[in-house]
């Protein structure tokens, strides 16, 4: 009756998990379902999920997921992370044999019956964007059951991921649509919002509380829109104008950062979300794009060119509202002939639109 019991419990855990990894709407929030159905149901000291995050052409690991049997971790958000201070692909060896291998990795560091790690590739392809490991810290060898268990959660991980991906991409250049940019713009924005709410609940002063509401979140969104689209189309016909989307989103995906949202919104518009201190950076950005779109040589239509506009985005905004103020930075670089970035908040500062949203009509 007693192992009735105890199979009852852990079939009821592991179905309670089951659920709670196929329930989810937001691919950030898998790997930290994934993690704690691994701690629960495993003899695992602690669990990592480390990704791989590239920018400027250089790759390092990102912890995004650290969980401890006896409580505590963190989970990391890769926008708000210095890139700089994450540890070097290479200098983490053992993680890159996983990796490249897709094969398991034991390290046995305090002798063959000791504690050790098991290594695990993320996901069973290669792909880039993708790319990451399962980090499992034991006290011994896991047994045969463990990882046959580790394979079955792993792959529900898989197959969750790979579908609220498919519902979250546009087809045609596999940047993400439209519609995943309000879940992300709320949960990723307006998180500083309930941190503020928290605050206060707690019993923070006011001062400390206005304090913190008034530091900006760093974010920002900003839009491309290429030049002349539909003449495109007109002279060149539509297969032709879907080869220049293709490669304008190859081109978004190579200027910016790996853990910036990427998005084609609808024809000729493209979109970037992203976390950055400094508004010159994020001009710099947009400026590269521009300047790499201008060089690229299409050979079906001959040259290109995008107007780009940018924003910061503030508590008060909305993806549609902040959206609106990136088509005002787009309209603004057209009516100068185009091939420009634009930063709305620059322009407000120089007194072309007379507050957030609004035009000057002088």
């Amino acid at each position: 009756m007693l192992s009735f019991r105890v199979y009852h419990h852990a079939m009821s855990t592991f179905i309670e998990h089951i659920v709670k990894l196929t329930d989810h709407r937001d691919r950030d929030l898998l790997e930290l379902t994934l993690s704690k159905a691994l701690i629960d149901l495993l003899p695992l000291d602690r669990i990592v999920i480390a990704r791989v995050m590239s920018e400027d052409g250089e790759s390092r690991w990102l912890e995004v997921a650290r969980l401890d049997v006896k409580g505590g971790g963190r989970v990391i958000d890769p926008q708000r992370v210095d890139f700089q201070t994450l540890v070097k692909l290479a200098d983490n060896a053992d993680r890159l044999r996983c990796l490249q291998s897709r094969e398991r990795v034991e390290i046995a560091w305090a002798g063959p019956d000791g504690p050790r790690i098991t290594l695990l590739p993320l996901f069973s392809d290669s792909r880039p964007q993708d790319a990451g490991v399962l980090e499992l810290h034991s006290d011994g060898q896991l047994s045969d059951d463990s990882l046959a268990l580790i394979d079955a959660l792993r792959q529900i991980y898989r197959n969750m991921y790979r579908l609220l991906e498919y519902s979250d991409r546009d087809p045609l250049t596999g940047l993400l649509n439209r519609k995943s940019l309000d879940d992300a713009f709320y949960s990723a924005v307006l998180e500083d919002l309930e941190a503020v709410s928290v605050g206060k609940a707690t019993g923070q002063s006011a001062a400390d509380s206005e304090r913190r509401h008034r530091v900006p979140a760093n974010y920002w969104l900003g839009a491309a829109s290429i030049d002349n689209f539909g003449l495109i189309v007109e002279q060149h016909g539509q297969a032709a104008a879907d080869d220049v989307l293709q490669r304008v989103a190859r081109l978004v995906s190579s200027t910016f950062r790996t853990y910036d949202l990427l998005y084609h919104f609808d024809g000729e518009n493209f979109g970037v979300l992203l976390h950055c201190p400094d508004e010159a950076l994020v001009l710099s950005a947009f400026e590269r794009f521009r300047s790499s779109v201008e060089s690229y040589r299409f050979a079906s239509v001959g040259r290109v060119t995008v107007s780009s506009g940018f924003t910061s985005v503030g508590a008060q905004d909305s993806p549609a509202s902040a959206l609106e103020n990136t088509q005002l930075a787009i309209d603004f670089a057209r009516r100068g002939g185009g091939n420009k970035a634009c930063s709305h908040l620059g322009l407000v500062r120089r007194g072309f639109f007379a507050t957030r949203g609004t035009a000057n009509p002088g």
